[in-house]
């Protein structure tokens, strides 16, 4: 399913913010990684750490919230180049 779009101007916009929130998303995802992995301790000394403001259980959370975000701006990033993917993949895969 490709997305529609009135002008250039709309479409080049649109997916300027697309990827600007991939990227916000990608980063606090990662970061939240790291802190959940390397920082905050897990099993019987979980409720213990606490990095600005936030438990181990909300760093948990929000890494699970926010790459649920990056997952749907993916798809309509994907959907937004749909007819690029298909004439890449036909040019590639196409018959020689």
């Amino acid at each position: 399913m490709c997305l529609k779009y009135n002008t250039k101007m709309d479409r080049l916009k649109l997916n300027y913010w697309i990827d600007a929130a991939m990227a916000c998303s990608l980063i606090i995802t990662v970061i939240s990684s790291i802190v959940l992995f390397f920082i905050l301790p897990s099993g019987r000394f979980a409720d213990k750490g606490v990095i600005l403001g936030l438990a181990r259980y909300q760093w948990n959370t929000l890494h699970s919230y926010v790459g649920l975000i990056f997952v749907a701006l993916m798809i309509v990033h994907l959907s937004l180049h749909c007819k690029w993917l298909v004439a890449m993949t036909k040019q590639v895969f196409g018959k020689k």
